[in-house]
């Protein structure tokens, strides 16, 4: 016997198509495997009704939660997105004449669309540097590809000389938790690093400057009187260039200060935004650096070398690479 009982629309459409083409009942019910009374049912119901979809109701138990709840219960995420499942379903259910069950709250939400997952992890932004991230953004919305070439890049980064692996799987038995092949070594703070201050633009890559120690105002200063102002003087003799740096504090030292302002005919200071979202294009170039590091065939084993290798990786990083982070 054919099957039996209300059919799909997909089913539906070929019973009728069977029927207009021409093809008996019984021919008909042969060839979709329905049965005689199915095919003619559903074939009377498309003559006299034009009836081409399955009103049937779905069967199980009457969904507690209608729309008007799921709305409410929409309502009670949107104000506690941090709510456990059991409050929810308190809260909802203070309003209600019927109670609904935690199961019940967790099927209703999930027919919604929500989950429970966990959420991403960004730094606290104040209202006031949101304000100023914003108006940066405005200052700059129009800024074509020739005005971003202006911009002199700058950065402070750390390599550190033993690189860690991330997360790392191994196949062993249960008894070789120990097994020296089963184990990954590791060396507090990295095995120590180097600090290194660079800078470049569109038009050159600038010098990379090793830090001996953690820089402050006096030493920052240097490098602003040693190699930055060379470099601006150098790459935009119409004084059009634009200098960034972060707003890290021996960045915003008095003694800095004075000494841009002492220097603004020649070039001017690119206001930064505060908590800036890693907008610097410099960091591209950091990340070659570290890659870079990794490829190598024979690593460096102290930080002398390790000195060497990110200078030299740095000295041979293509005009390509650096223009296209540029801008």
């Amino acid at each position: 016997m054919g099957k039996k009982g209300d059919l799909s629309n997909f089913e539906r459409g070929m019973v009728v198509g069977a029927r207009r083409a021409g093809l008996s009942i019984s021919q008909s019910a042969q060839l979709l495997g329905f049965s005689r009374t199915t095919i003619s049912r559903v074939y009377k119901e498309w003559c006299e009704k034009g009836k081409t979809s399955s009103m049937r109701q779905s069967c199980g138990r009457k969904c507690l939660v209608d729309a008007r709840g799921q709305r409410r219960m929409g309502r009670l995420i949107q104000a506690d997105r941090r709510a456990a499942l059991t409050e929810i379903t308190t809260r909802y259910n203070r309003g209600t004449q019927q109670s609904i069950c935690e199961a019940t709250t967790r099927t209703t939400l999930r027919r919604m669309g929500y989950n429970s997952r966990r959420p991403h992890r960004v730094p606290l932004i104040s209202t006031t540097n949101r304000k100023k991230r914003l108006q940066f953004a405005r200052a700059h919305q129009n800024w074509t590809v020739e005005d971003w070439k202006n911009v002199a890049w700058s950065d402070e980064s750390r390599f550190l000389l033993r690189h860690s692996n991330g997360r790392v799987r191994i196949w062993r038995k249960q008894n070789e938790n120990m097994d020296p092949s089963c184990l990954v070594t590791t060396v507090q703070a990295g095995g120590g690093g180097v600090m290194v201050w660079g800078m470049f633009s569109w038009h050159t890559l600038g010098p990379l400057v090793p830090i001996g120690h953690r820089l402050n105002a006096t030493g920052y200063l240097s490098i602003v009187s040693d190699h930055v102002h060379p470099f601006m003087t150098t790459m935009y003799p119409s004084s059009d260039g634009y200098f960034q740096q972060d707003n890290a504090p021996c960045h915003k030292a008095r003694i800095i200060s004075n000494w841009f302002l002492e220097h603004d005919n020649e070039f001017t200071v690119l206001k930064w935004p505060p908590q800036s979202p890693d907008l610097n294009p410099i960091e591209h170039l950091w990340d070659v650096v570290e890659r870079e590091l990794h490829a190598l065939d024979v690593h460096p084993t102290n930080l002398h070398q390790l000195q060497d290798a990110v200078l030299s990786i740095w000295a041979n990083i293509s005009k390509e690479c650096f223009r296209i982070n540029a801008t």
